[in-house]
């Protein structure tokens, strides 16, 4: 009797967090764990998706893999992403965010400008981008006519593709961090800041080492963000490049649907998955064992 009452009380106390959990633990089973299983198996394959995988190659795709000039290239440019996201992209938008979260006549206007490329799908952005660097009719072209010079083709050159690709990574997403940044900055207490202007501190100091120190778990929050989406770019890149010219602009990802996908080698593409989600999770180990760990979240 005892133990019939101690279990209807557990079920009556867990009842709303069972219905809740148990679908969302199957669909995250069927639609995330067992995708990573599958793309592990496939990965010791030679496999082109057609039929079971019958040929076993072991970890030769991995090896393939982190010899193949084209992907190391690739890894490198995902690493340029995360550099220039985290001390161009990210200030920037700290910059903007100091400026634009007081409440000032026209502010709402330039916030809602400065947010504008992030509303768009990552393939209109990168269209808007092709037309801007052609260099016949686009705006690069008629910049260069003004001067009667021929106008560089920036996407087509080894030089400076990837440049041109980073440069439409800070436009798009600086306005989303942006405006985190705000949200962050307007919840600071009106009492601190008038504080501190009555002790004397100007702008730049109130800024410095008031306002950026209370903001720093909103920073961080974009650091991570920004870090995993740089790892994960794909969208803006097909239509700028497509991976070229020569490759030298892949992403991991457009690799892995390049040599993956595209040319139906899904087991080595598999392998490349692997190593993608490997390289995330370690990111995302990392920010919540020390970031979040130093501000006490676990």
């Amino acid at each position: 009797m005892i133990k019939k009452n101690i279990t209807s009380a557990f079920v009556e106390k867990y009842s709303t967090i069972i219905i809740f959990l148990v679908p969302a633990l199957t669909l995250f089973t069927v639609f995330v764990v067992m995708p990573i299983f599958e793309a592990a198996y496939f990965s010791f394959y030679r496999w082109n998706g057609m039929g079971a995988p019958e040929k076993y190659v072991g970890f030769k795709n991995y090896a393939f893999l982190f010899k193949n000039g084209i992907f190391l290239n690739a890894l490198k440019n995902n690493f340029w992403i995360i550099f220039v996201s985290l001390f161009i992209q990210l200030p920037f938008a700290l910059f903007l965010a100091l400026f634009l979260a007081n409440n000032f006549r026209g502010a709402a206007v330039f916030r809602s400008l400065f947010f504008l490329p992030y509303i768009l799908a990552e393939i209109v952005a990168s269209l808007i981008w092709v037309y801007i660097y052609k260099g016949d009719y686009g705006l690069v072209g008629a910049i260069w006519g003004l001067f009667g010079a021929d106008a560089p083709w920036i996407t087509a050159d080894k030089e400076w593709a990837l440049t041109a690709i980073l440069i439409v990574v800070v436009w798009k997403y600086f306005g989303i961090h942006m405006m985190i940044m705000i949200s962050g900055l307007q919840g600071i207490s009106k009492e601190v800041i008038e504080a501190a202007k009555i002790d004397g501190a100007g702008p730049i100091t109130t800024a410095l080492r008031i306002k950026i120190p209370i903001l720093w778990p909103t920073i961080t929050l974009s650091i991570f963000l920004s870090t995993l989406g740089s790892l994960q770019l794909f969208d803006l890149i097909m239509p700028l490049t497509m991976g070229g010219p020569s490759n030298v602009t892949h992403s991991m990802v457009t690799y892995l649907y390049d040599f993956g996908v595209g040319r139906m080698r899904l087991g080595f593409g598999s392998a490349i998955s692997v190593v993608i989600f490997i390289i995330c999770f370690v990111v995302a180990l990392i920010y919540q064992t020390t970031i979040l760990k130093d501000k006490g979240y676990n």
